[in-house]
């Protein structure tokens, strides 16, 4: 069990799953209480909200509404709770999906807390540290991985909100990100909301801050927390050289940086005026990496050189990439000394991505991969930004260019190109592109090219959407302004690499192309559509590739009977008497139903050819389920095989009312057992002593993990019966047994294989 301390406080891990998964269920109840509550105007921002907006809304409203600050008003414990609730859900992707899509009778059977909120002071004091500091990036589950494996250097302060040490380092820390502006990505992960993410990195201990940068692995910070000490450490990791140019090399530098498209920063150091100090040149070459190359020259010891380039006090000068040392008039000489308003001058100088038109744009990318970047005339300090594109992308072989939708209107209106956007072309010709929905940020930008070119994802449109039912696809349709509609989408990229060639994928924006999703009854976003052949499958399941992958593994080699009534009075009302089915009677609005799907799948694989498994949807067979006086949902039943003719319909009733995992598994219980359980003569002569492969399960009737894994032994035992005989030796009643055979701990399991000898393998 990991264990770790977080301001004094203990928490320990979760154990790792059993073999049928944690089937955690609520009872989703059919009656619901509706509200016309609006969670987005409750919170007072727009549907587009990222969670960063969401939780600095959400704490603004805390400090004047919270009941700490209106004793009087009795009212102010209720519209607290309401204000947290919406909070909870919608800076979550899942629960806001459903709340987007079913409003609040899809989170009716979600845990709600209790009731339970924190103190004003918190909401003051320690909630969303940085959530108002523009240099500090703050990082959610949903872009943290586009962010570190952008390229970019990053150092990340994994922090848990009611952490002491995490409060005392926060003033440092935005020094620190002030310093180290525009040289390292400094990020902030909130562990208190993003607790999945945090335990996946490995974090234990707040804060904890490490360094990440593509191809490396990442870097745990341990030393002291003063300013200078973490600018020591991370600097460390900043590779660009800062040259010193004399006459023995100066020409041959300078001009192989321009024979590359590279320019050149020179600080000149003389006698008077002002030199860059070595820390700013060094933060320079950071800034400008693979743009521009930083030297600097001592004009005290190399004046005739000074003189040559007509320097006479200390200064510094920009050489743009494909000048001359001859042509004086293209040096850009710079008087400031400040870190970013030199970075702001060489970068608006620097040359302007490579503009394509109707005429050059198929020829250029007919066999290349390219990001474009489309605009409507517009130049802004992101635009100059992009221009870090090209050296950032090379290594990925991405080339970079831009189109002016003003000046080139009917080529963007042929990829319905309607605002500014960033669009991938993938070297397949023009019409295979992806286009960029996250934020308009570097390494957002980045990360999502490297994935783009790598996956088989394409931005469908009317012309090339596949109706035609030829070949399978997956249809994401989707509305750009949806936070969880952009947190899929680097998920859907990972699965179409799993399923090339097998499947393929393809994105339709709802805010451009209406009709079309009209026409497929599109309502809520994202709705994620399979397409195979003349059948349609809509995926309800968590936004995650491995559940997309499972979903679509199902569809293929399906072990789970989808039933309507007729299918379901034929395979469980007339069943086999040897037949055993359990059914899960659910609504695709329901919260722990979505949470239940790809358990049960799993659930059914394990037990394939000992249970059947089927599913009804009550929303489309409402009137059925009322006549199976189907209450909740999730409704899971067991028709248990041997029934008298009579008492065919039967199902085991505890089972349709206790909806955990455990519970499930005891309905797995019920069924005639495949273990027999062993005594001291048994396991001498029939385990030891016998012919038969034998495995084993030494338990105590007290241990409550026994208990727990008592359902999973039986459904190992039918899935070896035939070739391994199962048994159970109870080491309470018979504890020499378990003493002779080596037993220290419960539950544990042997494998006895029968070889002609007494040999044993622990299992």
């Amino acid at each position: 069990m990991g264990r770790g301390s977080v301001s004094g406080r203990d928490y320990v891990t979760q154990p790792p799953r059993m073999l049928l998964g944690s089937l955690i269920v609520f009872s989703c109840l059919v009656a619901s209480v509706s509200s016309d509550e609006d969670y987005y105007k409750l919170l007072k921002v727009s549907r587009e909200a990222t969670t960063r907006e969401i939780r600095q809304a959400f704490k603004k409203l805390a400090l004047i509404m919270h009941p700490d600050k209106n004793p009087h008003d009795e009212t102010a414990h209720d519209k607290f709770l309401k204000v947290t609730r919406a909070y909870e859900v919608l800076k979550d992707d899942d629960l806001r999906k459903k709340y987007d899509k079913y409003g609040e009778k899809g989170l009716q059977d979600e845990q709600q807390g209790g009731g339970r909120y924190e103190s004003w002071n918190y909401y003051r004091n320690e909630f969303g540290i940085y959530d108002d500091d523009l240099e500090i990036v703050t990082l959610d589950r949903g872009d943290f991985d586009a962010a570190v494996n952008s390229g970019e250097l990053w150092f990340v302060n994994f922090y848990f909100p009611r952490c002491h040490h995490c409060h005392e380092l926060a003033p440092t820390w935005r020094e620190f990100a002030k310093e180290m502006d525009g040289v390292i990505r400094i990020g902030a992960v909130n562990c208190g909301d993003n607790n999945r993410l945090c335990r996946s990195k490995g974090i234990n201990s707040y804060p904890s801050l490490y360094i990440y940068k593509a191809g490396m692995n990442p870097e745990k910070y341990f030393g002291d927390r003063a300013k200078e000490s973490l600018t020591k450490f991370g600097m460390q990791f900043v590779k660009s050289r800062v040259t010193e140019l004399w006459q023995g090399n100066v020409f041959t530098e300078i001009e192989a940086a321009f024979s590359s498209g590279v320019g050149w920063l020179i600080t000149f150091c003389a006698d008077s005026g002002d030199c860059l100090e070595s820390q700013t040149r060094q933060k320079l070459a950071g800034m400008l990496e693979g743009l521009v190359n930083v030297g600097w020259m001592d004009c005290s010891t190399q004046a005739e050189l000074c003189d040559s380039f007509e320097v006479t006090t200390s200064t510094t000068a920009f050489f743009p990439p494909g000048s001359s040392l001859k042509n004086k008039g293209s040096v850009l000489f710079l008087q400031s000394l400040d870190t970013r308003e030199i970075y702001g001058e060489v970068m608006q100088h620097l040359p302007d991505l490579e503009a394509l038109t109707k005429e050059t744009f198929q020829s250029k990318l007919a066999h290349h991969r390219w990001l474009v970047s489309f605009s409507f005339g517009q130049k802004t300090m992101a635009s100059h930004e992009y221009k870090k594109l090209k050296a950032l992308l090379k290594a990925a072989h991405i080339q970079v260019g831009k189109v002016d939708c003003l000046t080139d209107s009917e080529l963007c209106v042929s990829f319905y190109i309607q605002k500014p956007c960033i669009a991938v072309f993938k070297g397949l010709g023009i019409h295979d592109f992806e286009i960029h929905h996250g934020k308009d940020v570097l390494y957002n930008i980045i990360a999502f090219a490297k994935e783009s070119v790598s996956a088989h994802v394409t931005t469908l449109r009317p012309e090339n959407f596949p109706s035609d039912g030829k070949e399978p696809w997956l249809v994401d349709f989707f509305a750009p302004w949806c936070p969880p509609c952009r947190a899929l989408l680097p998920e859907l990229r990972k699965a179409s690499i799993q399923l090339f060639g097998q499947m393929k994928f393809g994105t339709l924006d709802c805010t451009v192309h209406e009709r079309l999703c009209s026409v497929y009854n599109i309502h809520a976003y994202p709705t994620t559509v399979i397409f195979n052949k003349s059948s349609i499958h809509e995926y309800e399941g968590h936004h995650s590739a491995d559940g997309i992958l499972e979903f679509i593994q199902d569809l293929v080699d399906p072990t789970v009977v989808t039933m309507d009534p007729d299918s379901f009075a034929e395979l469980v009302k007339r069943r086999k008497h040897s037949e055993t089915w359990m059914v899960d009677f659910y609504a695709p609005w329901c919260g722990p139903c979505q949470a239940l799907l790809p358990e049960w799948r799993r659930m059914a694989r394990a037990v394939t050819g000992m249970i059947k498994v089927g599913t009804v949807d009550c929303q489309k067979h409402h009137s059925f389920c009322q006549g199976e006086s189907v209450r909740a949902y999730p409704e899971i039943r067991l028709y248990p095989q041997n029934a008298n003719r009579r008492d065919l319909y039967q199902y085991v009733p505890y089972c349709s009312f206790k909806r955990n995992s455990y519970s499930v598994r005891l309905c797995l219980s019920t069924l005639p057992r495949a273990s027999v359980d062993l005594t001291p003569d048994d396991f001498r002569n029939k385990v030891i002593g016998g012919k038969d492969h034998w495995v084993v399960d030494f338990y105590a009737p007290w241990c409550g993990p026994c208990q727990h894994f008592a359902p999973e032994f039986e459904v190992l035992a039918r899935m070896v019966k035939g070739s391994v005989r199962a048994g159970k030796v109870d080491c309470q009643a018979h504890y020499q047994t378990c003493q002779s055979a080596g037993i220290t701990a419960y539950p544990s399991v042997r494998f006895y294989p029968h070889l002609g000898t007494k040999k044993v393998r622990d299992s």
